[in-house]
């Protein structure tokens, strides 16, 4: 098939695509159309269907995989589709793993990694807290592998929430023989549970979307809950090291206008808010330079990325 990444403009286009979404919208004249999103595992792009009432156009929804016969063009800069003719796919006729963005890297072997880590914790009640959730419980280990890290921006694909969450945990323990003041076992602790709450704030692939609990709580006030929750059920988990966790988990996007609803206060905070800040913008940045692969202007410069704060471009 032609993947998305692959587009040119200009390009002729048929093939089965997955409709991440599907809106109807009217333009300034009062003529109706509709605004698609297509999606394979290599990204996604927009679409137009300008006659939707066309005969050649069937009737399909989101999450539906559609033949989609078209040309790629571009509007400001950006390569959009717009769609002649639609029609529902059959089953057998497209494999649903074309259509799922999929770390680069092996899930098991970066689970394998993780328990690694836990079983390095020395605090009693942190190990047997992070081993309820990682070892014990395996519908929450079910979702936790599969999950996105992210609804856009980065690490949003299968296994995006592993990968994200097992990077800032080396990071973190890197800093622990860097700077021997961090107590190891909470920082270590709060990186491996810092966003578990993603797996309730995003529903799972294909729509990976934010859920009603992730729009009305978000999930570091739901991760600092899911914590709590456990910490409760293993008898004689101290008060102290609850809090401290919680606060970690609670502070690690920095600062209040970043959506923590506490700022560090505890030098193992600073430490998290840290590394999860470096992976999320060093992933960020590595999926921009992958994307815009074989597309660059005459400058080599990409254009402003809102989330790095600045006008980005390849080394050369």
């Amino acid at each position: 098939m032609k993947y998305i990444k692959d587009f040119h403009e200009g390009e002729r286009l048929s093939d089965i695509y997955m409709v991440k979404n599907k809106v109807s919208a009217t333009t300034k004249n009062g003529k109706a159309y509709d605004i698609v999103t297509l999606q394979d595992k290599t990204g996604t792009v927009d679409a137009k269907i300008w006659e939707p009432n066309d005969p050649g156009i069937d009737d399909f929804d989101k999450l539906d995989y559609v033949d989609i016969n078209g040309e790629v063009t571009s509007f400001n800069g950006a390569l959009q589709v717009n769609i002649r003719r639609a029609r529902k796919a059959r089953d057998g006729e497209y494999n649903p793993a074309d259509y799922l963005p999929v770390s680069s890297k092996s899930i098991d072997g970066m689970f394998e990694d993780l328990v690694k880590l836990i079983e390095s914790v020395d605090n009693q009640y942190y190990k047997q807290l992070l081993q309820e959730f990682f070892i014990k419980d395996e519908a929450f280990c079910k979702k936790f592998k599969f999950s996105s890290a992210a609804k856009s921006v980065h690490h949003g694909f299968v296994g995006g929430l592993l990968e994200h969450t097992l990077s800032v945990a080396k990071l973190c323990d890197y800093y622990t023989t860097a700077y021997p003041i961090l107590k190891r076992d909470l920082l270590i602790t709060a990186a491996i549970c810092h966003d578990i709450g993603k797996v309730i704030e995003l529903s799972p692939f294909p729509e990976n979307d934010y859920t009603d609990e992730g729009n009305l709580l978000g999930h570091i006030v739901m991760g600092s809950n899911m914590v709590s929750n456990r910490a409760a059920k293993i008898e004689g988990f101290p008060k102290k090291d609850l809090l401290q966790l919680q606060h970690c988990i609670l502070a690690h996007h920095g600062k209040l206008e970043y959506g923590s609803p506490k700022t560090p206060g505890l030098i193992e905070a600073m430490a998290l808010s840290y590394a999860d800040d470096t992976d999320a913008k060093m992933e960020t940045f590595k999926e921009v330079l992958e994307n815009a692969a074989g597309t660059l202007n005459p400058s080599g410069w990409l254009g402003y990325n809102k989330f790095l704060e600045s006008n980005v471009r390849p080394t050369e």
